[in-house]
This record gives structure tokens, C-alpha cells and sequence, in this order.
């Protein structure tokens, strides 16, 4: 691997042209003591940091293109494989995608130190109709709660042991991810501003297309440059070796109280709650009708990422707006270790609908 500066840290950033992998590798690149390749299947344009483009669901692929990065200190993992919302994601594609990755780098990168990897509160079972809250990194496992965290993780402690130790490694357990970016599907805050400007286009109140009981309920968000923040601290703080960290913005909120500030903010009366399957119902010929006319009223962007098939997930509305459960994750173990960094998550999203306005991607 070719470095054009003298750098204490090469990190390998798996998933880089995803929202968390991309907002790490870009956090890193930015520091002086780091270089940073970042992998993905289709690298990523416009980065400030080196790209290699890699299948990491074939093995030989990664031994071919991965077996010079032999100066790697640090490896992170922030790549899962294509999914629906709606169904389960495969254990063993995503664990075999780690492991392929592991088995290209580790044994030829002979100043390893850690290698991290990216989980989610469905650690704890938060995709279950219930479960502990609040979740802590001390939680046991939860029985019938198939996951690819728990065997990708199984897999680095087996590797771990196996390597005499030689490294550590961590992992970060965020949810509910948002961006100060476009072109990630899954992007909660666009999901809602969309969905704002869609009915005031069509003269209705902003109402709440979940259920009663998720719009009463406690939700967390977790902020991209704070998570990739956090992911530093924990790879290169000794006391966090071998840890897993719960990451959020560190408050709590309920849409009841967030929702008229988003009417508010959208110059929309409130409405109640209106339950329905945003999957279904923005997803329909009138709704791409109604966006098309918005583009042309307002002027907006027209690149490819932000057409109206792509440019959010409607599922994944319904995935965070249906569950009538709280949801939350203790954060005590990472500020009692020294990670204090917080953020107010409603006036998150006010700041990222004002992105938003400024990139020209709503009203």
C-alpha cells in the first residue's frame, strides 16, 4: 500500500460508501495521524480518502485485492449485505463478509491493533415485540433473536484468541442513524421531511403515520458524526478493549412531542395519528405524481439519487413508526469511560431539514 504521508494510524474502512462507514472514513481521513482506504463494492466518488472497490461476499476477491494492505493498524467494519426491510437479514452472507475481510488483512498486516465493528440495538432484541429497556452492554443475550451481530462477533473473539491476542477489537451499538448527507436511503430525517412536503402538497395536515403506541412511546437517534467520533475513541482507548459501547445522541424523545415542531417547521397544521402503511401508500403513481410536481415548483435537485423511487425507503417509515415499545440503550458505561459527547436529537432534525433546504432536495 502506497502512503503519500507518514502517518501512526492505516485504517481499512469496510462499507465506506455507506452512511457510517463513508462519515467514518471521511472523520479520519480529516485528522493528521491517519490514512484511511475505504472498501466498497462500487467505490464511492468524491471522497477524501483512498478507495478500493471489493466484493467482500467472495473470498477470493478480497485475498487478490485486499492482500496489500499489509501496513493496516486498524480495521473497521461498518458493511452489511443489501437488504429489505421487510425480511430477515442472512447471518451467514454477513459473517462470512467479515470473515473474508479478517482472513485477507489480519494475517499479513503485522501491526494490526484493533479491529472494530458496527452492531445495532437489535442486539438487545429491539426488533422484538419487547424487550429490556434500558438496554446495557452487560444485557445476556436474548433467546430466539437470530442476528448476524451475535456470530459476527463470535467469529472476532474465536479470531481474536486464535491470534494470540496480538489485537483487540470493540464494537458500536448505535440506532436510528441520521446524516448530514443525501443519497442514503435509510435516512430517517429526509424520510420525514419528504413526507412533510408531500402533504402540504396535497393540502393536509402533517399527521402521524404510525401507531398510538410508537407515537407515545421513547425512541433514540444516533448521529453519523457523532457515532464516527465515538468509533475513534473506542478503537484507540486502552480501557476500551474488548467492549461493546452503546452509542446514541444520549437523550430520549417521543414523536408526540417532536411532531408539532416538525408541523411547525413546515408551516403544516398538526394533525392526529393516521396510521398506515407508508410502504403502500407513498408508494403509489399519485404520490411520485405529487413529488415530480414539487421538483418542478420548488426547482429542486434532479441527479439520479434523488428520484423519487430512490430517494427513501418507505419500509423503513414503517419499520421505525410501527413498534408501540420504547426504545432505549444506556449510555453510561461509554461517559463513565470518557466519551461525553451528546446531542439535542430535535433540534437534530430541524438542522437537517435545513440541510436539506440548502442541498435543494425538499421545499
Amino acid at each position: 500500500m502506497s502512503r503519500e504521508k507518514t502517518a501512526r494510524f492505516y485504517a481499512v474502512v469496510a462499507g465506506a460508501s455507506g452512511v457510517v462507514g463513508r462519515r467514518l472514513a471521511t472523520h479520519l481521513a480529516a485528522l493528521p495521524d491517519w490514512e484511511v482506504t475505504g472498501l466498497s463494492r462500487r467505490a464511492p466518488a468524491n471522497v477524501a480518502f483512498k478507495t478500493l472497490a471489493v466484493d467482500l461476499t467472495n473470498a477470493a476477491d478480497c485475498q487478490a485485492i485486499l492482500g496489500t494492505l499489509t501496513d493496516t493498524t486498524h480495521i473497521f467494519y461498518a458493511a452489511r449485505y443489501d437488504h429489505k426491510t421487510t425480511a430477515p437479514e442472512p447471518i451467514d452472507l454477513n459473517t462470512n463478509m467479515l470473515r473474508h475481510l479478517v482472513d485477507a488483512v489480519e494475517p499479513r498486516a503485522a501491526n494490526l491493533q484493533h479491529i472494530h465493528m458496527v452492531q445495532g440495538s437489535k442486539y438487545y432484541g429491539s426488533n422484538l415485540p419487547s424487550y429490556k429497556t434500558p438496554a446495557l452492554e452487560s444485557d445476556p443475550r436474548v433467546a430466539n433473536n437470530a442476528n448476524f451481530y451475535y456470530a459476527q462477533e463470535d467469529f472476532l473473539v474465536a479470531r481474536q484468541q486464535s491470534s494470540g491476542q496480538r489485537w483487540s477489537w470493540s464494537a458500536s451499538r448505535p440506532h436510528a442513524i441520521c446524516d448530514f448527507s443525501t443519497g442514503f436511503a435509510r435516512a430517517l430525517g429526509l424520510l420525514i421531511a419528504v413526507y412533510a412536503s408531500i402533504c402540504k402538497a396535497r393540502g393536509e395536515p402533517l399527521s402521524f403515520p404510525g401507531t398510538v403506541g410508537n407515537y407515545n412511546a421513547l425512541y433514540q437517534c444516533t448521529e453519523a458524526k457523532l457515532l464516527a467520533r465515538a468509533i475513534q475513541w473506542m478503537s484507540t482507548e486502552p480501557t476500551c478493549a474488548n467492549q461493546a459501547f452503546n452509542i446514541t445522541n444520549g437523550d430520549f424523545i417521543r414523536w408526540k412531542n417532536l411532531w408539532p415542531l416538525f408541523a411547525d417547521y413546515f408551516g403544516l397544521p398538526l394533525g392526529g395519528v393516521n396510521t398506515q402503511r407508508l410502504g403502500d401508500t407513498t408508494t403509489t403513481p399519485q404520490a411520485a405524481q405529487t413529488w415530480a410536481q414539487i421538483v418542478k415548483k420548488y426547482h429542486l435537485k434532479t441527479n439520479s439519487y434523488v428520484t423519487y423511487d430512490k430517494l427513501v425507503v418507505w419500509p423503513y417509515g414503517d419499520f421505525v413508526f410501527g413498534p408501540a415499545i420504547d426504545i432505549m440503550s444506556s449510555t453510561i458505561k461509554a461517559r463513565q469511560l470518557g466519551f461525553r459527547d451528546a446531542m439535542d436529537t430535535g433540534r437534530m432534525f430541524i438542522d437537517l431539514f435545513d440541510y436539506y433546504r440548502r442541498e435543494k432536495v425538499i421545499p
